[in-house]
């Protein structure tokens, strides 16, 4: 028996609650978590803007032990730091053939399993396959990654889906270049991953938007040397920060239609704007074909940051352990399992950074 914050159903209050889980099998992996990430994604499956089987344990980023090991499982061993993978790539399909492993047919085949069971009997998924809102979790050996040394696993928790995000929409999405400027569009986990990865790839201005203006200190921790609060002249505002061209580059973190327009209208002419944020279906965002046309802008979806987690976390690892991205200021809030329903509704409201759950 472990704690766990279960999902009922779409739209029902988490349940901070016992589960039963079971011993590994073959080709999985049981892990002890020491933290977990409370993401907009989570947020996005309880209230059924993503759509994955439930009841289900929530969570996806998180860090921990491994506790033991099922038969055929080499890569890992009891005792072993691991960062959680919520999205491993099957290594067969089209997109994981031609590289695109982030965009792998099958990352999310393991959420429709079942995890383990309620104290009633209920079978319980797991929500992004790793179940990570819970004192420990079993997941598929692909779903585990080595932690990478010299980084506390309470840290290496936001490595699972915030920073590999931003990171990689910084790097492989928009590909900023030295010298661009770069305006980051919502301020949350993910946005601060952001605003860091792109003083790491030598952007010259780094324009942080936000609607809160109590994150301007936060932002400019992670890196902004400019911080605008939204408003609808927020595209106005930014071309007067950039010599009245608009930003080389947008990068939007809040996944709704008038945040992607404005980031889209930030931007120069032949300017790239990458959209992180995960909208719902009615969400939509209209151009006309003129503007299309005369602004050459390019609009780019960007899924898990264009990342392999097994490529980029050693990068990041560097970046952490030479002192040029720092993980603990991403985190705004030290919770338990219990405080995940404030931190949801501190995300509605757009406060503070990442909130994080340390067991």
């Amino acid at each position: 028996m472990v704690r766990a914050a279960v999902l009922s159903a779409v739209g029902a209050p988490l349940e901070i609650t016992d589960i039963t889980l079971p011993e590994p099998g073959p080709g999985q992996v049981r892990v002890r978590l020491a933290a977990a990430g409370v993401c907009h994604s989570d947020l996005s499956l309880s209230n059924g803007t993503m759509r994955l089987p439930v009841p289900a344990v929530l969570g996806h980023e998180g860090a921990g032990t491994v506790v033991s090991v099922g038969e055929g499982v080499g890569h890992v061993a009891p005792g072993d730091g691991v960062v959680l993978n919520w999205a491993p790539s099957c290594g067969a399909c089209h997109h994981c053939g031609i590289g695109e492993v982030w965009l792998c047919a099958d990352a999310l085949a393991g959420a429709a399993n079942i995890h383990a069971h309620a104290a009633d009997g209920t079978e319980l998924h797991p929500g992004l396959n790793v179940a990570a809102f819970a004192e420990e979790t079993v997941v598929a050996a692909n779903c585990v990654l080595p932690a990478p040394e010299g980084i506390p696993l309470t840290d290496a928790a936001l490595l699972g889906c915030a920073v590999l995000t931003g990171y990689g929409a910084v790097h492989h999405s928009a590909r900023v270049r030295a010298g661009e400027s770069v305006v980051v569009l919502g301020i949350g986990g993910v946005g601060l991953a952001v605003l860091q990865s792109a003083r790491i790839a030598g952007a010259s201005k780094i324009i942080a938007v936000d609607v809160s203006p109590e994150k301007e200190d936060l932002a400019r921790r992670a890196g902004a040397t400019d911080y605008v609060v939204a408003s609808d002249t927020t595209p106005r505002e930014i071309r007067g920060l950039t010599g009245g061209r608009g930003a080389d580059v947008a990068v939007e973190c809040v996944g709704r239609a008038s945040t992607i327009r404005a980031a889209w209208e930030s931007t120069r002419r032949g300017g790239r704007t990458t959209v992180v944020g995960i909208g719902g279906k009615d969400q939509q965002v209209t151009f006309n074909a003129l503007e299309i046309f005369h602004w050459g802008r390019s609009l780019t979806g960007c899924v898990y940051g264009n990342s392999d987690p097994a490529r980029d976390l050693p990068v990041l690892a560097a970046h952490i352990r030479e002192g040029r991205f720092d993980l603990s200021m991403m985190v705004t809030d030290r919770i338990g399992l219990d405080g995940i329903p404030e931190a949801f509704d501190h995300m509605i409201a757009g406060k503070g950074g990442r909130a994080l759950v340390v067991f």
